[in-house]
């Protein structure tokens, strides 16, 4: 039974980081680097940084860390205007306030 927990684990760490290809640097990046990489390169426009970063994880992975970026970005707005996530959340996107 453990081994089926411990390949389960291994499958789920292998999603979430890959190695960087042999002609880049040999470091791994977890899915909060390369969300946040991906993040940044799309506010900036940069394809080649975009399809690097989006490279490093797999889709899945890479959703997820986006969502949590996005979570913890709006948090943090929220308690820097003493606004509710909502009404931060619904501000960014364009939406009238609920």
């Amino acid at each position: 039974m453990w081994g089926r927990v411990r390949r389960s684990g291994s499958r789920v760490r292998d999603a979430l980081r890959v190695e960087v290809d042999a002609g880049r640097d040999k470091r791994t990046h977890n899915l909060f680097e390369a969300a946040a990489t991906y993040v940044s390169a799309r506010v900036e426009d940069d394809q080649e940084q975009i399809d690097e970063a989006a490279a490093w994880v797999s889709p899945e992975a890479l959703s997820f860390g986006v969502s949590e970026l996005a979570c913890r970005a709006v948090i943090a707005l929220a308690r820097e205007r003493d606004e509710s996530p909502q009404t931060v959340a619904r501000a960014l996107l364009g939406l009238p306030v609920a």
